[in-house]
């Protein structure tokens, strides 16, 4: 089922029965836990933003309480733990690093509902939930891969867990289809939310001869430190950061949690939450994939929104073989696509790549 359908089905339900459950039971309690604070323009200001379509949704029937900047750790279990204290009926945890903290909690509160992002445990009262990203991947590197003149791409990484490296094979894959001389370089920066240590992994990747830079971290000092360096191209990262467009940051991906968040709110309002795992990707609407600007030549952009579109429909997967791994050993063969459960695990690099994933 869709996140369309959901909403479908909420907005019925919301209709007739949640003035008179929240009259009954008073409002639905939700706990947001966020790793970043809601101001940094990228991925917690995207969960902010859905936190306040369901307020805006549902109105007095829905309470809501936040805590930005939780450190990945005890601390997020304290939070988690104080939430659910205070009478949360769903949390949602907003962080890969949260998984532990969130089981943890979850057993110790089992009417509370959890719902952790983009990691993979569960549990009777824990669901999981993630965006396709490497789709929204695929549409920068083929981008980015006719826009390098230095044929050199810099990728600052966050952390080396299965759904970073997928984006940066995705990112190289479909940057090497159209430009068989890219280069990537990857600076791990071992944090979702470091301006300080952002912006100096951008310029870093400039000195080194990086003429565009892909993120996967949280801030928008990539985007600015490029701007200040000149002729270095960008791409927002989870959130628009349409404050740097139409140059250096000439599309995004935008992650939408709304539809989400109002039909899993509904669906505990109702009665008939379940535990269950969600990954969606563009043709659903999780991943968005912002403007494409006129910094980008013409037929580049029409290419590129062509792309978006077959993966949107499912005529294209974006891994796709033939794929080989860093080793040159094979792992898709001509057509083949890859299953959800290696994308979900994925440990290694694609054939190209250099260096190693850090241990």
């Amino acid at each position: 089922m869709t996140i369309k359908t959901l909403l479908a089905g909420a907005g019925i339900a919301l209709a007739l029965g949640t003035a008179a459950f929240a009259d009954a039971h008073g409002p639905t309690k939700l706990g947001f836990v966020y790793v970043g604070p809601v101001g940094d323009g990228g991925w917690t200001y995207e969960h902010n933003k859905g936190r306040l379509a369901v307020e805006a949704h549902f109105g007095d029937a829905v309470e809501t309480v936040f805590v930005e900047s939780v450190p990945e750790g005890p601390d997020a279990e304290r939070v988690m733990t104080q939430m659910a204290l205070q009478g949360a009926d769903l949390i949602f945890t907003t962080s890969f690093g949260f998984m532990d903290p969130t089981i943890n909690v979850a057993a110790k509160f089992p009417d509370v509902k959890f719902e952790h992002a983009t990691g993979y445990k569960r549990a009777d009262n824990v669901s999981t939930y993630s965006a396709r990203f490497y789709e929204g991947r695929a549409i920068q590197g083929h981008i980015a891969g006719q826009m390098t003149q230095s044929n050199i791409i810099g990728y600052i990484a966050s952390y080396p867990i299965p759904e970073v490296i997928r984006g940066i094979n995705s990112a190289f894959v479909h940057a090497r289809e159209v430009n068989p001389d890219v280069e990537f370089k990857i600076i791990w920066a071992y944090t979702w939310f470091d301006p300080a240590k952002e912006a100096e992994s951008a310029k870093v990747l400039i000195e080194q001869g990086a003429d565009v830079i892909l993120q996967h971290t949280d801030s928008t000092a990539p985007q600015a430190a490029a701007q200040a360096a000149g002729d270095v191209v960008t791409f927002g990262q989870a959130s628009d950061m349409a404050e740097f467009a139409p140059f250096p940051r000439v599309s995004s991906i935008i992650d939408d949690w709304a539809p989400y968040y109002i039909a899993r709110t509904q669906a505990v309002i109702d009665g008939t939450w379940e535990s269950k795992d969600t990954w969606d990707g563009i043709g659903p609407g999780m991943v968005g994939i912002g403007e494409i600007t006129d910094a980008v030549p013409a037929e580049i952009k029409a290419s590129a929104e062509a792309l978006r579109d077959r993966i949107a429909s499912g005529e294209y997967h974006p891994f796709t073989g033939p794929l080989n791994k860093q080793d040159g050993s094979a792992w898709l063969a001509a057509g083949e696509t890859a299953d959800d459960g290696t994308l979900a695990g994925m440990n290694f690099y694609v054939e190209g790549l250099t260096g190693e994933i850090p241990q």
